[in-house]
């Protein structure tokens, strides 16, 4: 079989179920971003990072599937069971992150180590993915909620990340500073 169809040359591409919509439909856009973040993680684990985090990626990584598979399916539900306990998993590594981290006393600029770059960047992309969910919804209301909690609190979760891979790598972070 063929890896190329040619049925999206005009534009358009299927949604499972095979109805067919613009390639920059509400849908394809979030979950097309979905996709891109899932794959910027899968490059971020290939880096040294700090302990556990691999495997907690790849966590994620699969839940981000499911997001993406259900975004595919209009009326489509198959992720919803098993992304609200994973929220709460999120929930819980942000709090064991952030008990390891000295207070945050200000806002601090992307970088530091690379891990922690790298964190930040997987942490755009995924503020970027829950804007997209959120215009997907304002048009298409039976798209759960759950999937915009889930993208809102793993952008905190990769923020903390970022923080916790510079602590790891001896690096502070950058405070942000106004400038005069």
């Amino acid at each position: 079989m063929s890896i190329y169809t040619r049925t999206g040359d005009g534009g358009d591409t299927g949604l499972f179920g095979n109805r067919r919509v613009a390639k920059d439909d509400a849908r394809i856009e979030a979950y097309g971003t979905v996709d891109e973040l899932n794959a910027f993680l899968g490059l971020l684990r290939t880096e040294p990072l700090p302990t556990g985090l691999e495997d907690r990626l790849g966590t994620v990584q699969d839940a981000l599937f499911e997001i993406g598979a259900d975004l595919a399916t209009e009326g489509g539900r198959a992720a919803l069971p098993r992304i609200v306990p994973a929220t709460t998993e999120l929930e819980r590594w942000i709090d064991e992150s952030e008990a390891q981290l000295p207070a945050l006393r200000s806002f601090v600029l992307p970088g530091g180590s690379r891990a922690a770059a790298l964190l930040h960047v997987a942490r755009t992309v995924t503020r970027r993915a829950e804007r997209r969910y959120w215009t997907l919804r304002r048009v298409a209301p039976d798209v759960p909620t759950e999937f915009g909690v889930y993208l809102n609190r793993l952008s905190d979760l990769l923020f903390s990340w970022a923080r916790l891979a510079n602590h790891a790598a001896g690096v502070g972070d950058t405070p942000w500073q106004r400038g005069d």
